[in-house]
């Protein structure tokens, strides 16, 4: 781990936080403490960025690449996707970087459960239908289906996909997991042969050029009639024409997308208006008290910084997470 520079203890901040966060942050010292409002970030923030020796939040790349005093960038996010193209063997000699890891796994984790239920329960249908002012009760109900017993494949074993798992139980759901390194499924061999058997797939893996496009027209024909389709890690998991092909022709059961291969999804895009769609435009990571809970790891890698002890949530390039 990158130690601290004693000559530059700036912190730099560019994440939406409340006065008494941002309290919080200009306590913890020494040095000054910099706020750049997301999205609006200008030259001056690029500037106060290349004074600071910590930041969080995710400033944008080449800023991060130029900015020599930086010692630690906490992440404001899990993904890593848009600093994947730095110099990381050389740029990893004076900077360490740490993201979320954990911090999204219930939030996440609940949405993935919430989308899968609303659409064996209904409740994406019945939704549009009171938009509609339509009674369809005779049509609906004998449609409804089950989440008790149905196999699951998770797609990775991170720290969300172990909560989702856990949040299964009570379903009494066989889960098995796809992951090379730990998973019960490790190669693509193995997952190509037993895709047929799952009644629920659920997406929460990296982006990595292993992991893009894993889910493609191939594997999307494999997947047994009726199968959901879930995505919550990286919209370039899944080939969306070849998905929303295989739900406009009723042979799969539905799909819960929280990630796009586009986002903002465009208008226009057939997602909008695929039947047996749950979009939830990349917001299952939010809860109230999200930006406390932010504050609140970076303030223990702080002190762990600082202290010299391991960080929590070290991004490994090697591995592209």
């Amino acid at each position: 781990m990158v130690t601290p520079d004693k000559d530059s203890d700036g912190l730099y901040v560019e994440l939406p936080l409340a006065d008494a966060e941002r309290d919080r942050l200009n306590e913890l010292g020494p040095g000054p403490v910099w706020f750049a409002e997301p999205g609006t970030a200008s030259q001056t923030d690029a500037r106060a960025l290349a004074q600071a020796g910590t930041a969080l939040g995710n400033p944008r790349a080449d800023w991060v690449a130029r900015a020599s005093r930086l010692r630690w960038l906490q992440l404001a996010s899990v993904g890593i996707d848009e600093y994947l193209g730095l110099d990381w063997p050389v740029l990893g000699r004076r900077l360490t970087v740490t993201n979320l890891g954990d911090v999204f796994a219930d939030p996440v984790a609940q949405s993935c459960l919430a989308g899968i239920l609303a659409l064996h329960r209904g409740i994406d249908r019945l939704s549009g239908l009171r938009a509609e002012g339509s009674w369809a009760k005779s049509a609906v109900r004998p449609r409804l289906r089950l989440l008790t017993g149905a196999r699951v494949l998770v797609l990775g074993r991170g720290s969300i996909a172990r909560r989702f798992a856990e949040l299964l139980g009570p379903f009494g759901c066989p889960v098995v997991h796809f992951a090379r390194g730990s998973g019960d499924i490790r190669t693509l061999a193995e997952l190509d042969e037993r895709l047929p058997r799952f009644d629920v797939v659920v997406g929460l893996l990296p982006g990595t050029p292993e992991t893009s496009g894993l889910l493609d027209a191939r594997r999307l024909r494999l997947l047994r009639p009726g199968a959901v389709v879930v995505n919550a890690g990286r919209g370039s998991l899944v080939d969306e024409k070849a998905l929303v092909s295989e739900l406009a022709s009723g042979r799969l059961g539905g799909a819960v997308l929280d990630v796009t291969g586009e986002e903002p999804l465009p208008a226009g895009h057939p997602l909008w208006t695929c039947p047996g769609v749950v979009l939830t435009q990349h917001t299952a990571g939010g809860s109230t008290g999200e930006s406390a809970r932010v504050v609140d790891l970076f303030a223990d890698n702080w002190r762990r910084f600082h202290d010299g002890s391991p960080l929590r949530n070290p991004v490994q390039w090697s591995r592209g997470f």
